[in-house]
């Protein structure tokens, strides 16, 4: 399958290892290029996917000028959207239970922005699904948080981890998203490449 990226050399540019893992299932061949430092911050006018679509295209700016002219590159981003507020990666413990105490007993929305280039051609989009959250008690957040750590993740939970499990009741749209990466998505757009 995809053949038609046998001319390409693919670049992930992420660090999450979900993100990698996914690419790796669809059975994609890549390599992972990151740069540090690249500013994320979007204009305060920009709302549900086109935040994500606007942050993962300047993802794909900053590699763009020390691209192949053989690559094909991938960034992505992820947010987690709850009452109109966006919820990136938290800093810390405090914020991370904060932001799984928001989410508590109420559906939300994980959006995520993909950005393809290669020399020739670029393709953005966004894909959105609504996650439905039971009601968690501080001490299954406190649990999740100290055992889990999910510092690298948006919202601050991982649905394939213990607090998916035990607060998700219900999904509409892709689990794959969720996780961090639209697969069945993304695999569509690269059979046109």
């Amino acid at each position: 399958m995809l053949e038609n990226l046998n001319k390409y050399e693919i670049v992930l540019a992420s660090n999450s290892p979900r993100r990698k893992e996914l690419l790796q299932r669809m059975g994609v061949n890549f390599k992972v290029r990151t740069l540090f430092g690249i500013d994320e911050s979007y204009p305060d006018s920009l709302r549900g996917e086109d935040i994500v679509c606007y942050i993962s295209r300047n993802k794909a700016k900053a590699y763009q000028s020390s691209m192949a002219p053989n690559e094909l590159l991938i960034t992505a981003d992820t947010i987690v959207y709850v009452d109109g507020e966006v919820m990136g990666k938290p800093k810390n413990a405090e914020q991370a239970k904060e932001m799984l105490h928001k989410l508590s007993g109420k559906t939300h929305q994980v959006i995520t922005g993909v950005t393809i280039v290669t020399a020739k051609r670029t393709e953005n989009f966004g894909v959105t699904s609504q996650v439905k959250f039971t009601n968690i008690t501080d001490e299954e957040i406190n649990f999740y948080v100290d055992n889990y750590l999910p510092f690298d993740k948006a919202g601050a939970y991982g649905i394939q981890e213990w607090i998916g499990i035990v607060a998700v009741e219900e999904i509409k749209g892709s689990y794959f998203n969720v996780v961090g990466l639209p697969v069945q998505r993304l695999y569509q757009k690269l059979k046109t490449f």
